[in-house]
């Protein structure tokens, strides 16, 4: 068995290769779109080759201006093959091993796409697994169940009590906020790289990258309880494909007050008053305080994503 990234000469092989199980996959013309953007490129897609036959492939994606990939998009092992778990690992092991010899700072992590209800069903759970032990084989073994929501204006607009007043604020506020948000939080990345990294560089690390967001920095909103004092702050923002939540978070004296689905209606009604027409969202399944107001601010889940990455450094 063979593994190694494709030249342009693959692409062709590449791009016929169809996934008939109920996961998230990348087709032909997503694929050829996103390659001539430069967020999929030959040396990003690694395929696994049986005599000459493509029997495996991993697609690695990364914004337009990135170094390095960001994440794996879809990753498939012909079903003929007779332990798909185990070549599937050697495909990922050999691609995330190029990454790093490459410069990457941290593997991309594999983000794995399901349907809402995916337990029940048989051939779902039956992907998830094999999968599953293919992360773990090649080192990716720290897994997050994350929750995909949208919210249409069909939904209407999310109640708000009106309580806080909102506000820009220069870079160095909103530094501060991220540190203090960080501690306490129930997200599963910022709890992972408090303990990697501290506070300091966790709260640096979550500014930079919405920064680097297709979202406005002037979009940012520091959030003011009637006497003055800062409760959180609101980042609407966007991805390549819609806007976005993006970020929001109530500093720890605060928490408990119900601020959250104030935070939440903000960043709502800033993109609606623009004549956004789809705003999505993402919240850990162990982060059940976000998920709750998720649900009462009208946002409805589509999708499931297993996020598979490497343990903390």
């Amino acid at each position: 068995m063979l593994f190694r990234p494709t030249t342009e000469a693959d692409l062709d092989r590449v791009v016929e290769v169809i996934v008939d199980e109920p996961v998230g996959w990348i087709g032909a013309d997503r694929y050829l779109t996103e390659l001539r953007q430069g967020m999929y490129r030959p040396e990003w897609t690694w395929i696994a080759e049986d005599e000459g036959r493509v029997v495996g492939r991993a697609l690695w994606w990364g914004q337009t201006d990135s170094a390095h990939p960001i994440a794996l998009d879809c990753l498939h092992i012909d079903p003929a093959c007779a332990d798909r778990a185990e070549i599937a690992a050697g495909l990922l092991a050999a691609g995330l091993q190029a990454f790093a010899a490459q410069g990457a700072p941290n593997p991309p992590l594999y983000n794995l796409t399901l349907p809402v209800g995916w337990r029940d069903d048989p051939a779902a759970t039956a992907a998830v697994e094999w999968r599953g032990r293919a992360a773990a084989g090649a080192g990716l073994t720290r897994e997050v169940e994350r929750l995909r929501l949208e919210w249409t204006p069909d939904s209407g607009l999310p109640p708000a009590r009106g309580e806080l007043t909102f506000a820009p604020a220069a870079d160095e506020e909103f530094l501060r906020l991220f540190r203090r948000i960080a501690v306490g939080s129930l997200d599963d990345e910022t709890r992972r790289n408090l303990e990697a990294k501290g506070a300091e560089a966790t709260a640096r690390g979550e500014m930079d990258f919405y920064l680097g967001c297709p979202g406005r920095r002037d979009w940012w909103r520091l959030a003011y309880a009637p006497d003055g004092q800062v409760v959180g702050l609101a980042l609407p923002s966007a991805t390549p494909y819609a806007r976005n939540v993006g970020y929001l978070g109530v500093v720890p004296e605060f928490r408990g007050r119900g601020y959250v689905d104030e935070l939440l209606a903000e960043i709502t009604r800033m993109h609606a008053d623009t004549g956004t027409e789809l705003i999505t969202a993402t919240t850990d399944t162990g982060n059940a305080p976000m998920a709750a107001a998720f649900e009462r601010a009208g946002y409805r889940i589509t999708e499931i994503r297993m996020i598979y990455s490497a343990p903390a450094a």
